[in-house]
């Protein structure tokens, strides 16, 4: 159930979720419950309702009523509960919330699920990526829309990466972070990585490869590597990548081999290289 709101005013209190707070203000908004998150695009918006994620609001172009948002629409109107407010502005009035038009005029504020344990998320996995501090949200939302194209069936994110939620990352990656099992290893106080957690992955059957170029790697065309029947992909921060203690814990080091000079690539570029080149043949 939803009903509509039109609205000229984004200065409105109701509105603030979308026009005043923060990514981290969203997230601790409703503490101690869990916090809010924004959803941008119908499509977006339709994968986030599939995994079945609670809308809190929405607010489009009144166009979108009539258009792509008419299916998010119904979708909504089918949900049992309170009635979501649905508030409509001209798409002037929208552009200047953003300073420049919304994806497919439409956003949704939608309630974070707790995330689950490790050994839940890649019980039934082969082939995980594993992120260390990838602080970049489009960098975080390109390498998810991969590892879902491309082979992954899960990611783990140290808890120094972008949050997958970030309203950037969720839209860079197509709403594919709502398709792919994910979250963190470790936690804040106590962040348990590399260690702990390749010793964790380890027992659960995972062979970790670091991506890394270092002299003393395989390529990553290595017929063993290949073999593995669990692998963890593990990739670094932009620009200084991994650190020496995951590359020295981890049972492999693994090379995307460059031509003309070039001596790396961006790490989403990476990723999907990575992750289609050692997805589970099987």
């Amino acid at each position: 159930m939803y009903y509509i709101t039109d609205t000229d005013r984004l200065e409105d209190p109701e509105l603030q979720i979308y026009t005043k707070l923060s990514e981290t203000q969203l997230f601790h908004c409703r503490e101690p419950h869990r916090g809010l998150f924004i959803a941008e695009s119908p499509k977006v918006i339709e994968r986030a309702l599939n995994a079945g994620y609670k809308p809190v609001s929405m607010l489009m172009d009144r166009q979108q009523r009539k258009g792509e948002g008419a299916d998010v629409l119904e979708r909504i109107g089918a949900l049992k509960g309170e009635p979501i407010p649905v508030y409509t502005a001209e798409e002037a009035v929208l552009r200047n919330l953003t300073g420049f038009p919304l994806t497919r005029g439409c956003l949704c504020a939608m309630e974070r699920k707790e995330l689950p344990p490790v050994e839940e998320t890649i019980r039934e996995a082969s082939r995980i990526c594993v992120l260390e501090e990838v602080v970049n949200p489009t960098n975080v939302g390109a390498i998810f829309r991969s590892a879902a194209a491309l082979g992954m069936d899960a990611v783990l994110l140290t808890h120094g990466c972008a949050d997958p939620l970030y309203r950037r990352a969720v839209r860079v990656s197509m709403g594919t972070v709502f398709q792919i099992p994910w979250t963190f290893i470790g936690d804040r106080s106590a962040p348990g990585w590399p260690q702990p957690g390749i010793e964790k992955l380890r027992s659960l059957g995972f062979r970790t490869a670091a991506m890394a170029l270092k002299k003393d790697s395989v390529s990553i065309s290595d017929p063993g590597l290949k073999a593995e029947s669990k692998l963890a992909v593990i990739l670094g921060t932009e620009g200084d990548g991994l650190t020496e203690e995951t590359i020295a814990a981890c049972d492999y080091t693994v090379m995307i081999p460059m031509f003309h000079g070039v001596d790396s690539l961006n790490v989403a570029a990476a990723s999907a290289v990575a992750f289609w080149e050692l997805r589970d043949r099987q």
